[in-house]
């Protein structure tokens, strides 16, 4: 996976930006009152980030018969319940790691 698939333009300009920095010895890093307050605001975030990609929400789909029955036979094929291929795939569809 390329860096590009993992961070939005924003945070590559971020990175690049501090890596100027420290290349050109502008670097300042923070005091350790500043890192203490700046540690528990991102694990606050962190942990907020966490909860909310974790928790699942229930949601009824019809599907045509026929298609489920494919389906098992595939999530059968990579030993897997076929609920979880189908959350799967719609996981990866909507984080862009498939196109629809």
């Amino acid at each position: 996976m390329n860096k590009n698939t993992l961070y939005s333009d924003d945070e590559i300009e971020l990175f690049q930006a501090l890596e100027d920095d420290i290349d050109k010895g502008n670097y300042q890093p923070l005091s350790a009152q500043k890192l203490a307050e700046k540690k528990v605001f991102f694990k606050a975030v962190a942990i907020s980030t966490i909860e909310k990609k974790t928790r699942k929400k229930s949601l009824n789909i019809r599907l045509f018969e026929d298609d489920i029955e494919k389906i098992k036979v595939i999530a059968l094929e990579q030993g897997l319940p076929y609920q979880t291929l189908i959350s799967s795939v719609i996981h990866k569809l909507a984080i862009k790691q498939i196109q629809g």
